[in-house]
């Protein structure tokens, strides 16, 4: 007589005896809480009111606006003539902002996370001279805001004859104290001494190390700080009001809220359609970089790759 052998997977077995733990000891089950759900579903409508406001708001033509509840849909859906109108509007300076955006965020906040990774992963993985003092300038920079700066940036780029160049933006976008930090940290926790001595045994040089094994357990870390960075640079606003003067080279920030005082004049043509729908395009491709970049979001990458 054969006897057929069922191989259970261990994930299984254990997910298995944690069922019937809290089967046996109610304690152990999860708590619902009423108190904690009106919360959590006060904050969501909190969050999503905004994008509700605009979204409807998008679909309605001028009169519209002036005419029906924010909340509520005009007589006509005209989403598609207002994406058509404000792509047109001013022989496309709309399009020009965008590209000035994408352009900040590529050369700004990918400088920014190489730059954070590298430095982050140092001071985590070497000791050298001066490591702790490094360490807290880089602790005391985090608590500085960014405001507070703004002005002796501006003065220091002027003299430098940067400001009203794409330059003024990308440079101090480079420097993400925080970043680093967040870099630090997880390099600590995540990427395991004994491994890289076992890199390093096998006659790998620390570049192959950093790059074959390293990257790989950061990425959770670099893809948390890459977008930290984007949406620090993609919704800077007053470093690009104070340093650049020259429409051409606005960010959407500064053009859209040169288009809603321009519609605020006195006898001003109104164009808060265009102000609003060029508000929702704008939303779109940081929503879009954030749904991309969170399936990298991965935990517990290194579990199991040092012996204990």
């Amino acid at each position: 007589m054969t006897t057929k052998h069922r191989t259970i997977n261990p994930r299984a077995r254990r997910a298995g005896s944690r069922s019937r733990a809290r089967r046996r000891n109610p304690l152990l089950a999860p708590r619902k809480s009423l108190a904690l759900t009106i919360v959590t579903a006060t904050f969501l409508v909190y969050a999503l009111l905004p994008i509700a406001w605009l979204l409807i708001n998008a679909t309605k033509t001028q009169p519209d606006l002036l005419s029906t509840f924010g909340l509520s849909f005009g007589s006509s859906f005209a989403l598609g003539d207002n994406i058509a109108a404000t792509l047109a509007y001013d022989d496309g300076i709309f399009l020009r902002w965008l590209g000035n955006t994408l352009l900040y965020v590529l050369a700004g906040a990918g400088g920014a996370t190489l730059l954070a990774t590298l430095g982050g992963y140092g001071l985590a993985k070497y000791r050298f001279p001066g490591r702790g003092a490094y360490f807290a300038v880089v602790l005391g920079a985090i608590a500085v805001p960014g405001t507070a700066l703004a002005v002796p940036t501006f003065l220091l780029f002027s003299q430098l004859g940067l400001t009203n160049t794409p330059w003024a933006i990308i440079i101090p976008s480079l420097v993400s104290p925080f970043g680093l930090y967040l870099i630090w940290a997880y390099t600590v926790e995540s990427v395991p001494t004994e491994v890289l001595e076992a890199a390093r045994l096998d006659g790998a040089g620390e570049l192959r190390t950093f790059f074959s094994i390293s990257i790989r357990l950061l990425t959770p870390g670099i893809v948390t700080v890459a977008l930290f960075a984007i949406v620090a640079t993609w919704n800077n606003y007053f470093l690009p009001l104070i340093m650049l003067s020259d429409p051409q080279w606005y960010p959407l920030t500064i053009g859209l809220n040169q288009w809603n005082a321009q519609a605020q004049g006195v006898g001003a043509e109104p164009i808060f359609n265009l102000v609003i729908t060029g508000s929702l395009l704008t939303i779109v491709p940081i929503v879009a970089i954030f749904l991309f970049m969170q399936r990298f979001w991965q935990s517990g990458l290194g579990a199991g790759s040092v012996k204990q």
